[in-house]
């Protein structure tokens, strides 16, 4: 999966350790035995190795096969046997773990220079006769779940953006990840992504995971918010309490559905949307994905306590304004449920003081100042133009206008 050495090991008994196959995955569900993924990758995110990690800890590839011996987390890695040898003694880490001159002897005999020269060489030794008779066109193909042509430039994604009679898509709390927004994790054949995949005749041994179909905005749009350990406020279990998962409730109906036939039923009503969120918004790691597949949804605007910095460019990049409540206003406070619809009044320009229109429910309405968080001329720009992609394309044509 290119995340590394991976093992699991079960977080409430012994023994587990290797990958999840489909019988242990009906298990692991049925006995509410969810695992713990060890791995030698660089993202820790929940469900990010499989959804059903719940946890994920970060360690040197030596340390992966300790644990994946050892089959627990469990264990104290230090002082514990990972087993015996032929005479009853314990062996521990210490008495296996490779020294420095024994890493290098095996990097010596097994990585060479030629193995490099004969991958990358051939990459670049094109002929003048052979670029000549290349199509500068990319051939886009129509059953490709890897690389579809994009839709950046149709549809609702090019064109200002109203902000008017936005209805909430989601309302979060506090430090939603990019993972939160759109996992990179393992697709399975239960998802939206994976029905959609199985329809177009991919096998399930070959659907991979989200982050190999970037590509592909038809498969790698039904990601977005599909994390199963995302807490969506508006839908709510049968005791009242946050029902855990990629769930959506689709207003004015109340009807609550998983999230991608949410986003769906939006785009068909061509319904603008908002997402309300608390602090942090969009921390963990800089995915265009998080951006893009809020975007293509139909989400004008994300109002929120606050954003993360390299989040909140790529939001800006996609033509998504994005607005931050004042110091002590929150969706606690001002009482937000999801039922609501909401307007942005004023110019937008750099640190601006906006005003977020709170449509009720009940008839009722009430005015929250925002600051739009355009920081900078330049994004206004990029904002105005619909996205970055839209800006270059201006640039662009002006540039060749003037040739």
């Amino acid at each position: 999966l290119g995340f590394g050495v991976v093992a699991f090991a079960c977080t409430t008994c012994n023994g587990m350790s290797g990958a999840l196959d489909p019988e242990i995955q009906k298990e692991v569900v049925e006995r509410d035995l969810y695992s713990t993924a060890v791995l030698s990758g660089n993202r820790n995110f929940d469900g990010r190795i499989h959804p059903y990690a719940k946890q994920a800890f970060l360690a040197s590839p030596p340390l992966v096969v300790a644990y994946a011996i050892a089959g627990t987390i469990r264990f104290d890695i230090e002082k514990d046997a990972l087993g015996y040898d032929q005479d009853g003694n314990p062996v521990t880490l210490k008495d296996i773990w490779p020294d420095d001159a024994e890493i290098d002897a095996i990097v010596k005999q097994s990585v060479k220079p030629e193995q490099f020269r004969s991958t990358y060489i051939p990459m670049f030794d094109v002929t003048r006769d052979a670029q000549a008779k290349t199509n500068p066109l990319y051939d886009w193909r129509e059953m490709s779940t890897y690389i579809r042509r994009p839709p950046y430039w149709e549809g609702g994604m090019v064109g200002e953006k109203s902000l008017k009679g936005m209805r909430p898509l989601a309302v979060l709390p506090d430090n939603i990840t990019t993972d939160h927004l759109s996992p990179s994790n393992a697709i399975m054949m239960d998802s939206a992504a994976g029905e959609y995949l199985h329809k177009m005749g991919v096998p399930e041994v070959d659907f991979n995971s989200y982050a190999t179909h970037r590509g592909d905005h038809l498969t790698a749009q039904r990601a977005t918010f599909a994390n199963p350990k995302l807490f969506n406020e508006m839908v709510l279990d049968e005791n009242g309490k946050v029902k855990q998962g990629s769930y959506a409730r689709i207003e004015p109906e109340g009807k609550v559905t998983r999230m991608w036939e949410a986003i769906e039923t939006y785009m068909e009503r061509k319904q603008p949307l908002i997402i309300i969120a608390g602090a942090d918004y969009g921390q963990g790691s800089s995915r265009d994905w998080a951006a893009k597949g809020v975007a293509l949804a139909g989400v004008e605007a994300i109002a929120a306590e606050g954003f993360e910095r390299i989040h909140r460019t790529n939001l800006v990049g996609m033509g998504v304004m994005p607005l931050q409540f004042e110091e002590g206003a929150t969706r606690k406070t001002l009482n937000i449920d999801g039922t609501e619809t909401y307007d942005v009044e004023g110019t937008a320009a750099p640190g601006a003081k906006l005003t977020l229109i709170i449509q009720r429910k009940d008839g009722g309405s009430e005015q929250v100042p925002v600051t739009c968080r355009l920081d900078t001329a330049e994004e206004l720009s990029i904002y105005s133009a619909g996205g970055v992609l839209q800006r270059f394309a201006q640039d662009f044509l002006e540039s060749e206008g003037a040739a």
